[in-house]
C-alpha cells in the first residue's frame, strides 16, 4: 500500500532584517503540552490518483483554508519538494510569500475518545494556534522531517 500523502504551504514574509515563516500547532490533548518538534506547516492528506484525485497544490491551498480559517494568500508558489516523515507519510510543500493574521486562526475539528477508554468522544481543533517565527525557531519547533523545507526556501543562503 502506498504511503499517505499530504500537501502543504509554507507561508513566509519579509521582516526588518530577516524573514519569518508561519508554523501551526496541532490541537487536541496529545499535543497540548508539546512545543519542540510538535509544530507543522499547514497541510493535510489528499488523494493522489483515482476517484476523487486532487492536484497536490490545490490540496495544499484547501488545507491551508481548512486548518487556519482563511484562504491561502495568492502569492506565486515556489516548490519545496517532498519529505518523508517518521510515520511514513510523504509531505509535499510549496513556499508562498504572504501575510496571515495569527489571531484569526479558526480551524476545522476532529473527534476522538478522550480521556482514553472513557467512552466519551470530544471534539478538538486540528490546529489550536499559529505563529510567525524566524528560521532558527522554526528549525526547533517543526517536526524533524519538515525542517528540510526551511533549507529549500528560495532566499536561504543568499
Amino acid at each position: 500500500m502506498p504511503p499517505a500523502r499530504s500537501a502543504g504551504l509554507l507561508l513566509w514574509r519579509r521582516t526588518t532584517g530577516t524573514h519569518e515563516v508561519l508554523v501551526a500547532h496541532p490541537g487536541g490533548p496529545l499535543w497540548a503540552r508539546r512545543d519542540e518538534r510538535a509544530w507543522t506547516i499547514p497541510k493535510g492528506e489528499y488523494v493522489a490518483s483515482g476517484p476523487g484525485a486532487e492536484a497536490p497544490l490545490d490540496a495544499a491551498r484547501r488545507e491551508f483554508a481548512e486548518e487556519l480559517g482563511s484562504p491561502a494568500p495568492p502569492g506565486e508558489p515556489f516548490p519545496l519538494g517532498e519529505v518523508r516523515q517518521r510515520n511514513g507519510k510523504v509531505v509535499v510543500a510549496w513556499a508562498v510569500e504572504g501575510e496571515f493574521d495569527v489571531t484569526t486562526v479558526s480551524s476545522n475539528t476532529f473527534e476522538m475518545e478522550w480521556p482514553p477508554r472513557s467512552g466519551r468522544r470530544q471534539e478538538f481543533p486540528e490546529i489550536d494556534r499559529a505563529a510567525w517565527v524566524d528560521l532558527e525557531t522554526a528549525g526547533v519547533r517543526l517536526v524533524a522531517a519538515q525542517t528540510a523545507f526551511l533549507e529549500r526556501l528560495p532566499w536561504v543562503g543568499q
